[in-house]
């Protein structure tokens, strides 16, 4: 199944290192979707991040090389021609969230995230982490 995976999410995976989040990215085989758009949104909360797990700045780049090991960059103009479609469904609900929805469109994929707002779309399916942990049982 190929997921696109929201920035929350990769955030938590991030912090909990024995979490269930980062188990499910690393076990269930899952073909994961990471806008490279949103490393920008990861960067930003690089100090909050470092403060709650104690990282250093090698290893915040080694456990992000760690995920990434599991999961696809998905580029801009691999999204493109989709961007419109997604601005329609999610504008109104999150602007900020459109790139999921344009890259889950892109590659027929679902989104997997704990936000509410995206199930008040019906173009997506999306799956909570709830949902995600039943691919790895």
């Amino acid at each position: 199944m190929r997921v696109v995976i929201d920035t929350n999410i990769f955030i938590s995976a991030l912090i909990k290192k024995s979490g269930l989040i980062r188990e499910i990215i690393i076990n269930s085989g899952n073909d994961f979707l990471f806008p490279e758009y949103e490393f920008q949104e990861v960067y930003k909360y690089k100090e909050e991040i470092l403060k709650k797990t104690g990282y250093s700045d090698i290893e915040f780049i080694k456990n992000i090389s760690l995920l990434l090991n599991h999961m696809r960059i998905t580029k801009y103009e691999e999204i493109r021609d989709y961007y419109n479609e997604a601005f329609e469904i999610m504008d109104k609900i999150d602007h900020n969230d459109i790139i999921f929805i344009a890259t889950a469109l892109a590659f027929n994929a679902v989104v997997w995230s704990d936000d509410t707002h995206f199930k008040m779309q019906d173009r997506i399916n999306c799956l909570t982490t709830e949902n995600m942990k039943n691919y790895i049982n």
